[in-house]
């Protein structure tokens, strides 16, 4: 093996000036959702723990560190190859593509061009530079619409865009137009990497299968095992719960190599988090955050607290209380993953990208509680957080873990172990409490480039609703998934503002109307492709052909429709056709879809499920 060099970097170091190629056979980029999550909570978490409004820019430096792991890359051909590192690079340049769209036009803008691309005689090219990908990492980079059907490594680029539009999705808040520059300049000086480079490709896989397969390092999960079985001295106890352990685990781990970790965090939080970290500089870990990145340590520390005395207690311990959380867990999974008939609000929230759901889900459960019983709770629940983020979404308010995490802690220990009777009565006060953040308190709800992943989601609600109460099969699958012919956001207005002159004296004002909830639709892609240019009164009678709420612009959909009739009766909503589309018109839409949301997303629903 000849030299190797390895060097800590920063992300300023170790993008800047440097150029990475990916050879042919390993290009395809494959993070999902959950991944590039994980990644923004991570690194957002960890800056906000140590900022603080009054700081000074230069107190950044003194802020707390992050290692954001490793990189392996074959130095030949006076060019560096990526052996190991390129979902991690192609992630980072991503986050750095959407925080230069996010501080411009802001006071005190960080230079980070220089880590995404670099120029040489006019051309531009990106510091990760894979050819297939530059058209679309391009678009990205100048906020243009980019298509990757049909095209060569169409499943990277569907990931590098879905991933992007994650990474908009679940960006808090906190880190406003003050924070954010502090936060760019935190990313790129106080995470670090280490770059291992090889000068062949013998030698850098050589090194990547070593930090890779050997030896037998234990997981988390594992290391709980263990203990809680060495506490068990009966033989016969302690071989069940071993078996009962392994063949669990492995359902769980069938989704996800970390899923049994994601299990743990869940439910130990779920039944014993009391407390979490301040939210100030200097703030200790308490059990919330301990369980979240040590949760195999923090039992041990806290079994005597949580009862486990005797090898019986550690017995039941396995073979009632993990055999119950991991058995209902996995229905979460499952009813976040495809739609389950009663159980339809999980899939929602999960489409939203909520990952605080599941130990919320967990949180009212006890191992006494029949299926039937923990079903509803969890109904209960998940109708709770829907309308919540629903009424959050509709006031441009972050879900982004980072953001709802301290509250969610206080809802998450308010509901631990309630019977279902008080606990939807909990779960109705407290969206009570939040009646200043209503659909009625924002009549101005637009379409913008950090919103539109979610307001798909809340079209696709809206639009689903109205097809099912007139009697329809849901279509809300097919609505949010991806395929070949996706459904899009629709504006109803073209993007033509000379045909709307006489309205508005300014294009600015004419697209901030466009972009009003009342102006938008869900529809297939090719619909937006072929008439999407059309004049509103030229794409009428298309709309026809459409979803009911489409279909409800025009007259035909008022007559012959005895299913959708009866619905607009029984509902009381505002339904009207519209043979033209001026401003009014609009504004008469976006009051009926605020109509709409009211009625889907009704708090009095929470009481209904128990009988009051």
């Amino acid at each position: 093996m000849k030299k190797i060099l390895a060097t800590a970097k920063t992300v300023r170091q170790l993008l800047k000036g440097a150029k990475y190629s990916i050879d042919y056979y390993q290009r395809e980029y494959k993070w999902q959702k959950k991944q590039m999550q994980e990644l923004v909570e991570d690194l957002c978490g960890r800056f906000l723990e140590s900022y603080q409004p009054s700081h000074a820019r230069k107190q950044v430096a003194e802020y707390g560190h992050y290692f954001l792991g490793s990189i392996i890359v074959s130095d030949k051909e006076n060019a560096s190859f990526l052996v190991d590192g390129q979902q991690r690079l192609t992630s980072l340049s991503l986050l750095l593509i959407f925080l230069r769209h996010r501080q411009m036009d802001k006071a005190n803008q960080v230079n980070i061009d220089e880590l995404i691309f670099s120029e040489q005689f006019g051309d531009k090219s990106f510091n990760l530079d894979v050819p297939a990908r530059t058209e679309c990492m391009k678009a990205l980079f100048e906020g243009q619409p980019f298509d990757a059907t049909g095209k060569p490594e169409s499943e990277s680029l569907q990931n590098v865009q879905d991933r992007y539009s994650d990474i908009e999705a679940h960006f808090p808040d906190e880190i406003d137009d003050a924070a954010l520059p502090y936060f760019i300049d935190w990313m790129i000086e106080n995470v670090h990497l280490v770059e291992i480079t090889a000068f062949s490709n013998k030698d850098a896989y050589a090194i990547f299968e070593t930090m890779n397969d050997r030896g037998l390092s234990l997981t988390p999960a594992e290391m709980l095992k263990g203990y809680l079985l060495a506490n068990i001295a009966d033989t016969d106890k302690r071989t069940q719960a071993n078996t009962q352990w392994k063949e669990r685990v492995q359902t769980l781990t069938k989704w996800d190599k970390e899923t049994d970790a994601d299990f743990f965090k869940a439910w130990l939080r779920s039944q014993y988090a009391t407390k979490i970290r301040e939210r100030k500089k200097g703030g200790q870990a308490e059990d919330f955050d301990l369980i979240g990145t040590e949760f195999h340590r923090w039992l041990r520390d806290a079994a005597t607290k949580i009862g486990l005395h005797s090898g019986d207690e550690f017995y039941r311990f396995i073979a009632t209380d993990f055999d119950f959380y991991s058995r209902h867990y996995i229905r979460v999974l499952e009813a976040s993953e495809k739609i389950v008939p009663g159980l339809e609000r999980i899939a929602y929230n999960a489409d939203q990208g909520f990952t605080l759901q599941p130990m919320l889900l967990l949180a009212p459960l006890k191992p006494t509680d029949s299926e039937g019983v923990a079903d509803a709770k969890m109904r209960a629940v998940a109708r709770f957080l829907d309308i919540l983020l629903a009424r959050r979404l509709w006031n441009f308010r972050s879900i982004a873990y980072s953001t709802m995490q301290y509250a969610m802690f206080l809802v998450m220990r308010e509901i631990r172990g309630l019977e279902l009777q008080p606990l939807a009565r909990v779960l109705h006060a407290r969206l009570d409490a939040e009646d200043a953040e209503t659909f009625a308190s924002n009549d101005r709800l637009r379409l913008h480039q950090q919103n539109r992943w979610a307001l798909h989601r809340l079209l696709a609600r809206l639009t689903d609703w109205v097809e099912t109460e007139a009697g329809n099969a849901s279509r809300y699958d097919e609505f949010v998934s991806g395929g070949k012919n996706p459904y899009e956001v629709e504006h109803i207005w073209a993007n033509k503002p000379e045909r709307h002159a006489n309205e508005f004296s300014h294009p600015e004002d004419f697209a901030e109307q466009r972009n009003r909830i009342g102006g938008l639709l869900l529809l297939p892609k090719k619909f937006n492709a072929s008439y999407g240019a059309l004049a509103y009164e030229e794409k009428l009678p298309h709309y026809n052909t459409q979803n009911l709420l489409a279909r409800s612009l025009h007259e035909l959909c008022y007559t012959h429709n005895p299913g959708f009739k009866a619905f607009v009766n029984k509902t009381s909503l505002p339904f009207s056709p519209h043979e033209h589309f001026k401003k009014a018109d609009q504004d008469k839409r976006s009051a009926l879809y605020q109509q709409i949301a009211e009625q889907i997303w009704n708090p009095d629903l929470l009481l209904s499920e128990i009988g009051e």
